[in-house]
């Protein structure tokens, strides 16, 4: 597990013979989250059109190697509450699907909550054959994982995780015959707000209290664990706060 967002380079052999190539172990501390790329990924910034109509902020992380394409799509459902509850005022009067609930204005926590599936829904609908579609956790962060073979014969790999309200879209697409984007597909990881590389002690839901972390100051085995929801702290540290 990577400790730091630093990016660095590592050289992987290729199944076919002696070439090797660059690969590049991306970080974004704005979007918490670090990814192998098979070289720099160019931002681009976007909106992303949410299940109740939310046009909201988001960022795609993109390269392409040869005919592969590689990219992250991270959605900020941060921003849905102020978006869908502005949005709510314009209503009809009497309009429920559009005004939603007390506490709940425009279905902003239905959008949040409905997200991965949202985001699953509209990859399936794309004209490709799904050839499996399971749970999956990166990290202990849960989500699904989907593949796909495409009109043309490539096939995509795609995976749909949410961590503190932000949605992650990952998706490898390799020519017919090539080999799986495994090292991409696999890599994603997370960052906490110090830009450390973070992982759970159990799975971690986006609508659930979050697990205990684990403590990344000590050497692996060492660290000790608090109670669910909590901020592991080091054990110099918590002597000084008594």
């Amino acid at each position: 597990m990577r400790l730091t967002p630093i990016i660095s380079v590592v050289f992987v052999v290729t199944v076919s013979g002696f070439l090797f190539a660059q690969d590049v172990e991306f970080a974004s501390r704005e979007d918490r989250f670090t990814c192998v790329f098979p070289m720099q990924p160019k931002v681009t910034e976007t909106t992303y059109l949410s299940q109740h109509e939310a046009n909201l902020p988001a960022r795609v992380y993109s390269a392409a190697q040869g005919q592969s394409r590689y990219s992250v799509t991270v959605v900020d459902y941060n921003q849905a509450q102020r978006i869908l509850t502005e949005k709510a005022k314009s209503c009809p009067a009497g309009a429920e699907p559009c005004l939603g609930g007390p506490g709940d204005e425009g279905h902003w926590k239905a959008d949040i909550r409905g997200a991965i599936d949202w985001a699953t829904w509209k990859l399936v609908q794309r004209d490709a054959k799904v050839t499996s579609f399971v749970w999956a956790n990166m990290d202990m962060v849960e989500g699904r994982q989907l593949q796909f073979t495409n009109a043309d014969k490539s096939r995509t790999f795609a995976g749909i995780f949410m961590h503190q309200n932000k949605l992650y879209i990952i998706e490898g697409t390799v020519p017919p015959g090539y080999p799986e984007p495994a090292l991409f597909q696999q890599s994603l990881g997370w960052l906490d707000e110090n830009g450390i590389g973070l992982r759970y002690t159990t799975y971690y839901s986006n609508n659930y209290p979050p697990p205990a972390r684990v403590d990344r100051s000590k050497r692996p085995g060492q660290g000790r664990i608090d109670a669910p929801g909590a901020t592991v702290k080091p054990a110099g540290k918590q002597e000084e706060e008594k």
